[in-house]
């Protein structure tokens, strides 16, 4: 027993009947005989868990105000049954496939008290049972041992890890988990598994692995890289700052650990690439896949196949005659290039125009008989440009037919092996997009294909490594058009030209009044965070009607400080939906889910079902704002209104849910709401920049309102720091042309 265990309370029973399972992740309900007609109800991971074994499960009592007392578990083990009348139940219990409850007693009859250890050892002597041949038999004695190796390795790990890291270990390594995790503990940092650097690291000291050993250096480097992928957004490190942060990381010698670089090199596992002298490394994933995307954007670029521009130009005369419109200048070369390139780029701030782009390059390819595919990276941004453009659109996920291992490793059902038949593919919010997600969408792209990405290279990068429209600009190896002309209509407002004056680094009008664009000065942070609340709660609905709260949105710079979105939805959810007697909710992470609650999806979600207006449909993306409407404890479960698609989620998906009163100004990338609302504060400089504020603006439809200080304001529009980004694929592509 762990130290840990110790001070948990512990309940021993049988399982008398499983009220939820989920064999995914091992999530279960159950209810447990403690003695004689007393049963407990317990739930939590419980992976595997039958009727009729015995358990020893560490945990402790909550009370629902529905339920009750029940028993919440961390950690437990679980014992074979010792009676036959015990050893029949949990047979027949469904945890061995094949066997019902007329063969368990057969086997049982057969076999008396040595059943599990026939079943284990000897299975092929369940075939002189009438109805289990030897393949059934052999088949029986597997799933049983399995049984046993997940017991074991739950055991091994529970002092260091999750059930759930025991459960994904034991389903990709089976019998052999307990001694690959123990010869090296630093296998969990796998993305798969999402175990922390520091825990696998703090396992390792105990399981006694030295602090220099190979195991240890390897993961450190890994680590580095990765940590700086993830959240710098580096494809790759120089070799000189990679070994300064693994040292620093670590503890370890520059010298054992530049050794350990050169094999993990050797080994295939990174890759090194010289740059202007310097060397440096890469993670292989990144690697490839920029190198994949020059070799696949060059290849686009010769297998292009060019059309008449007599009938391209035909083609949007009729165009303009049916839209009623005269394109200008530029948008009328955009339009030429979108339908004669290989690859083709088109970029611009608000109200130049993008989508009346999109829209005649759609109108014009169908013309000409091509087909096309319009995408956007992720789904508020895909519905968007569909709503403008008034055709289907689909995120690059749905595009690509994603699908999943064992419900967690991420596939694309369209690659080089199954590609898509579109002859046109057209991106929009193509600055969002990672290296690995323009890797896995140039992969399934078939040669002779055109494709056209559109996005505002002024805006934030991508979340994730890379930086990918920005280096295709800046590499001037593909045809780009940038629209700079802001139309009529577009320069009535201020949302407009203010978003091009921080842009160009000029301040913005915060002091024209009747307009779109309206600045509260605010001087302390607590008295910005008090405005936005009051303007939320009685201000806006006040002046608008409470339907306005439907179309708003805070966006902030920060999760951190008063004003940032932690802060401000905590602030918020007591303002706008405060504790009532008649809200259900649920705590989950320290946050507690109320019925009524603005919640946002923070990942995508294929697999998830939902209905609207009586037809299914699933996938719940990234971005994705909705309401919770039911808090069921009992059925463990949230009910989500997503603009109609009516969502149910099991407790155990809420780490994919937080409240979104206010959202960073990253995850607003690609939506659009008709009212933000921005607090300006003072904070790091490495946060408050240009493109950040401008960001921030070019979200709003209608309107915007900055609340706080003008000289905040003025020092971002004065903070043209572009945060740096160690990218290869610019000179890769420099290199090609």
């Amino acid at each position: 027993m762990t130290d840990n265990e110790k001070e948990l309370e512990k309940l021993t029973g049988v399982v008398e009947r499983i009220v939820y399972q989920n064999k995914e992740n091992g999530y279960s309900v159950v209810e447990i005989e403690v003695g004689e007609a007393e049963y407990e109800t317990v739930f939590g991971t419980l992976p595997y868990i039958a009727e009729g074994e015995v358990i020893a499960a560490y945990g402790s009592y909550v009370n629902s105000p529905k339920y009750g007392r029940q028993f919440k578990v961390q950690s437990y083990e679980k014992q074979l049954p010792q009676s036959e009348d015990m050893m029949v139940k949990y047979l027949s219990s469904g945890t061995i496939k094949g066997i019902g409850p007329a063969m368990a007693k057969k086997i049982v009859g057969r076999f008396g008290a040595q059943t599990f250890d026939v079943i284990e050892n000897n299975p092929e002597w369940l075939s002189d049972i009438n109805g289990i041949s030897d393949a059934r038999a052999e088949k029986i004695g597997e799933q049983f041992r399995e049984q046993h190796g997940l017991r074991n390795v739950m055991i091994f790990c529970r002092d260091f890890f999750s059930p759930s890291v025991s459960v994904r270990a034991f389903k990709k390594w089976g019998t052999s988990a307990v001694e690959i995790i123990r010869n090296d503990p630093y296998v969990l940092c796998d993305e798969n598994f999402g175990v922390s650097f520091e825990k696998a690291d703090s396992a390792a000291r105990t399981m006694g692995h030295a602090p220099d050993s190979r195991q240890r250096l390897f993961a450190g480097v890994k680590y580095v890289l990765n940590h700086n992928a993830n959240q710098n957004g580096h494809t790759y490190l120089p070799l000189e700052k990679l070994i300064k942060a693994t040292v620093a990381l670590l503890g370890a010698s520059p010298e054992k650990t530049a050794e350990a670089i050169t094999e993990l090199v050797d080994s295939g596992i990174c890759a090194a690439q010289k740059y202007d002298g310097r060397a440096c490394i890469f993670l292989k994933k990144y690697y490839d896949a920029e190198q994949y995307i020059c070799n696949k954007l060059r290849l686009l670029e010769n297998t292009n196949i060019i059309a008449d521009e007599k009938n391209i130009s035909r083609a949007i005369d009729i165009c303009e005659a049916e839209e009623n419109i005269k394109y200008a200048p530029m948008q009328r070369k955009a339009i030429i290039k979108a339908v004669n390139s290989g690859v083709m780029v088109l970029t611009g701030g608000p109200g130049t125009g993008k989508t009346t782009v999109i829209r005649a390059v759609v109108k014009i390819i169908s013309r000409l008989g091509m087909r096309y595919a319009l995408a956007a990276p992720t789904g508020r941004a895909a519905k968007r440009i569909s709503e403008a453009s008034s055709e289907e659109a689909k995120t690059i996920h749905r595009l690509l037919e994603v699908t999943y291992t064992d419900g967690e490793q991420q596939q694309f059902t369209r690659c080089r092996s199954n590609l898509l038949t579109e002859d046109v593919i057209i991106i929009d919010e193509a600055s969002m997009i990672d290296v690995l997600l323009m890797s896995a969408l140039l992969e399934a792209i078939k040669p002779g294909a055109k494709l056209m990405l559109i996005g505002d290279a002024d805006q934030l990068p991508s979340v994730g490594a890379g930086n990918v429209l920005a280096d295709i600009i800046a590499s001037d190896s593909v045809n780009t058009i940038h629209l700079k002309e802001i139309f009529r209509q577009a320069e009535q407002s201020l949302i407009v030209t203010n978003a091009h004056d921080i842009n160009e680094g000029r301040y913005p009008d915060l002091h024209t009044k009747n307009n779109d664009f309206f600045f509260l000065p605010r001087q302390t942070d607590e008295d910005i965070a008090e405005t936005i609340t009051q303007l939320c709660k009685v201000r806006l609905p006040k002046k608008f009607g409470t339907e306005i709260l439907e179309n708003l949105q805070i966006i902030t710079p920060t999760r951190m400080s008063c004003c940032g979105v932690e802060a401000l939805n905590v602030r918020l959810q007591a303002a706008l939906n405060p504790p009532s007697h008649g809200k259900k909710e649920k705590s989950a992470r320290g946050v507690i889910f109320r019925e009524g609650d603005k919640v946002m999806q923070i990942k995508n979600n294929y697999d998830i079902m939902w209905i609207k207006d009586g037809a299914e449909g699933a996938g719940i993306f990234n971005g994705d704002i909705g309401k919770i409407i039911k808090v069921d404890n009992m059925g463990e479960e949230l009910v989500v209104d997503f603009d109609g698609r009516i969502t149910e989620y099991d407790y155990t998906l809420l780490d994919e849910l937080e409240h979104a009163y206010a959202v960073t100004v990253h995850k607003s990338q690609g939506s659009e709401y008709k009212v933000v609302i921005i607090p300006a504060f003072h904070f790091s400089k490495r946060l408050l920049t240009r493109n950040l504020l401008y960001t921030a603006v070019t979200r709003a439809q209608q309107m915007v309102i900055i609340v706080g200080d003008e000289q905040a304001v003025n020092d971002m529009v004065d903070n043209d720091r572009h945060a740096l980004r160690y990218t290869s694929l610019c000179e890769r592509l420099t290199d090609f042309s």
